[in-house]
């Protein structure tokens, strides 16, 4: 699908979205960035994509929130005219251990937490913007999953929900290929070691880079190339791609 003139919805517009989000604009599609705490970040992204000639708007959201995730596609479509690719991209990432997990009120508000933003909102957004992407004949969406659940296995304790989020998250990308073909193209990236998380100690960084064989961080502009690719792929849908470096083969 060619990108000129289409218009593209990112959940979670900081960070790796914020690369994204640039990438789709540089093609020419207009962009509308979802943010909960993060508003400068998203403003000044849609600032520089204005500021190059792109079009782009910036919606505070709480993806948890059903009524918002409904209004937000209405007013994308309103304000941008129109809805054909959504990279859903909103996470939330906890360690939490399972003896925490076991406390009955704390466990169910993680769990809940998890599947709310990292699975739930992407199936209410892909439900909600389909019928906008087969008006226009053809639509993307690229959700993006876990290099760890990818690989079919957990590795890491304290991730429960998380995991277990992200592979309802795979298993959804899946269904959803197999449910709106031939009009809509569903697929995932899983990212692998990209940027650095805050508090990585030297030590921990150093075995991350050991147990990845291409011995680097791939950085944002890594993911945005995989977007890119399902969205302007014509004949891929219902895949998961690992963009990790080869940390899986560990």
């Amino acid at each position: 699908m060619k990108l000129n003139g289409r218009v593209a919805l990112i959940t979670g517009g900081a960070r790796l979205g914020r690369t994204v989000a640039l990438e789709l604009a540089r093609a020419g599609c207009g962009v509308a960035l979802t943010y909960r705490t993060s508003k400068d970040s998203a403003e000044k992204t849609v600032k520089q994509i204005r500021d190059g000639g792109g079009k782009s708007i910036a919606v505070p959201v709480d993806v948890t929130k059903q009524n918002e995730l409904k209004a937000l596609v209405h007013d994308v479509a309103r304000r941008l005219g129109g809805l054909s690719v959504l990279v859903n991209m909103a996470s939330w990432y906890e360690k939490i251990s399972l003896k925490t997990l076991q406390k009955k009120d704390e466990g169910i508000k993680a769990f809940d937490k998890n599947i709310a933003v990292d699975l739930r909102s992407a199936y209410t957004l892909a439900l909600m913007c389909s019928p906008f992407m087969k008006k226009h004949g053809e639509g993307r969406i690229v959700n993006v999953c876990d290099w760890v659940v990818a690989s079919g296995r957990p590795r890491y304790h304290g991730f429960l929900p998380y995991y277990t989020a992200k592979a309802g998250l795979k298993g959804l990308t899946e269904a959803l290929a197999l449910e709106l073909a031939p009009h809509v193209l569903v697929n995932a990236v899983a990212p692998g070691p990209i940027l650095p998380p805050k508090g990585l100690t030297s030590q921990q960084n150093k075995e991350v880079l050991q147990n990845t064989p291409l011995g680097r961080w791939g950085g944002p502009e890594e993911i945005a190339k995989a977007v890119l690719f399902f969205i302007e792929s014509d004949f891929i849908t219902g895949e998961t791609l690992r963009v990790d470096g080869g940390r899986h083969l560990f």
